[in-house]
């Protein structure tokens, strides 16, 4: 199981130059990227986004590639008008000025738009080997970081699941004191209007009847222990499981909120109470999942 934050770098060598891609995340529940590339390699934007999209499913996914010179710098070509232009005027400057010397190359060099390191010309099919290099490595970082944080949150999400799991157990015990509670409530309501009700009276009987069908709450129980063997077994798989989960925790929620409308017992709307605290805590680190 991996989270939805993380990041990776990786870089590669390319004729001279480095290669280098930045990946970051941040939670979302569709897979969304935003791609800043050189100029140079905008042609291989689909390739880019097909390497991730095979490997990312979720979270919103910030990805930079930058091309520098192997020396550390950003890789640069020399815009020969820019550079022509720029002479001319500061030769023009020294002649109106009267001042000694000679326009240097240095001087030149350091010329608005003289170079321009996004117009470097680049063989994209040769260098394209050297982008996926460094975007792999990039990716296997940022799964790994993913995948550490999101052991961390399967423990606690198992945990929450086991604690759900006990009160589910709890309310068993609890269902079947409850039309004992309800016969024992009619015939103090009964008691106190000062009517004398046999326990064998047939009105008791249909009442209980009536009420042990509306309270029935032995399907939503056999449904949450279900849903929750499931939450837990895709807890340990080593694949996207957020939207799987999101779906269970819904279908939770669902039997939960059915089972404290039903049973109306007062000790098992407490545990319900519990429940949906801890269901609530479980859907909001769901959405940290991938």
């Amino acid at each position: 199981m991996r989270s939805m934050t993380g990041y990776g770098r990786g870089t590669a060598t390319f004729e001279g130059r480095q290669i280098a891609v930045e990946l970051s995340a941040v939670n979302r529940k569709q897979a969304e990227i935003a791609l800043s590339l050189p100029r140079a390699f905008l042609e291989l934007e689909p390739r880019v986004r097909d390497e991730i999209n095979a490997r990312i499913s979720r979270g919103r996914l910030t990805v930079v590639v930058g091309l520098h010179a192997k020396g550390g710098g950003r890789s640069s070509a020399i815009n020969l008008t820019a550079a022509r232009a720029y002479r001319d005027q500061l030769e023009s400057i020294r002649k109106t000025l009267k001042l000694g010397g000679e326009v240097t190359l240095d001087q030149v060099l350091r010329g608005p738009g003289v170079l321009d390191s996004e117009n470097v010309e680049i063989a994209t099919e040769k260098a394209w080997p050297a982008l996926q290099k460094a975007l792999k490595t990039a990716l296997e970082q940022f799964i790994k970081m993913r995948k550490r944080e999101g052991e961390a949150l399967a423990t606690d999400l198992r945990n929450r699941a086991f604690a759900i799991q006990k009160s589910v157990k709890t309310i068993s015990v609890l269902e079947s004191k409850v039309m004992e509670h309800h016969r024992g409530a009619l015939l103090e309501r009964a008691a106190k209007a000062n009517l004398e009700i046999d326990v064998s009276d047939e009105r008791l009987l249909k009442e209980i009847i009536f009420f042990a069908d509306r309270s029935d709450i032995s399907e939503e129980l056999t449904r949450l222990r279900s849903h929750l063997d499931q939450f837990v077994g895709h807890l340990g798989k080593d694949e996207p499981v957020g939207r799987t989960l999101d779906f269970l925790l819904q279908e939770l929620f669902r039997e939960t909120n059915t089972i404290g409308n039903k049973a109306n017992f007062l000790a098992i709307s407490q545990i319900v109470v519990g429940m949906k605290t801890e269901l609530e805590k479980l859907r909001e680190q769901v959405q940290n999942i991938e």
